[in-house]
């Protein structure tokens, strides 16, 4: 079999073997039978057309997996972060003595809970671990815990909205969609509770401030969450 070449040069950028390992072959082997079949490998001859095919739709979904985890796993961030802040804030009372903002705060939190069990149950074990958090006085002033809430919300719709489109998996984006829905009701709810109806009040304040929300990006999202000083490990 010297005279075979060799697989590092047949396979320069790798693709070939991939789609042997997707289709549970041999890397090496794969490539030996195709040479000897004539070329019917690498030519996407009769012989390995349907087992190529079969192996690309394997790498895809591999590929489209990969991506929704990483978007899973940034989405998990988020509710961390939110789950962590509620739960703080109403050890301390944060709400002062406002029977709606405490409502507000014991029922998203049961909310975010839930995300964040949902989302480590779909990942499994390659959900990541909670960072650690300090909020400072936004757990502690009924103005910083109300205008921080209101932050929070908005980015967490900011968030969702923004990887819509990258999602690749239909069960994925229908779950993000499930979420991304109830965190828009918060953002909307703490927004009336903070400026009520009647209050004079900005545009960009109202409950639904505008006819299109605005996408933000990850990197965006996160350096946003990073300037606030929250997370601290």
């Amino acid at each position: 079999m010297s005279h075979l070449p060799k697989l590092d040069v047949l396979d320069a950028d790798g693709a070939i073997g991939d789609a042997a390992e997707a289709a549970g072959l041999d890397r090496g082997d794969f490539i030996k039978k195709g040479v000897l079949a004539g070329g019917g490998l690498l030519a996407g001859g009769a012989l390995f057309g349907p087992l190529l095919s079969s192996a690309e739709a394997r790498i895809s979904r591999r590929q489209s997996v990969r991506n929704d985890v990483r978007i899973l796993n940034y989405a998990l961030t988020l509710e961390f972060l939110e789950a962590a802040f509620y739960k703080q804030a109403l050890r301390n009372k944060a709400f002062g003595s406002s029977p709606q903002l405490k409502r507000f705060n014991e029922v998203v939190l049961a909310h975010e809970k839930t995300h964040v069990a949902f989302l480590k149950d779909v990942l499994g074990r390659k959900a990541i671990k909670s960072p650690m958090f300090n909020f400072m006085d936004a757990v502690t002033d009924p103005a910083k815990f109300a205008a921080t809430a209101q932050a929070l919300e908005d980015t967490g719709v900011k968030a969702y909205l923004g990887q819509v489109a990258n999602i690749k998996q239909r069960a994925v984006l229908k779950a993000a969609g499930t979420i991304a829905t109830v965190e828009a009701r918060h953002a909307a709810w703490i927004r009336f509770l903070n400026h009520p109806a009647g209050a004079t009040t900005a545009w960009g304040d109202l409950p639904a401030p505008r006819d299109f929300d605005k996408a933000r990006s990850e990197r965006t999202i996160l350096r946003t969450v990073g300037e606030t000083g929250f997370i601290v490990d």
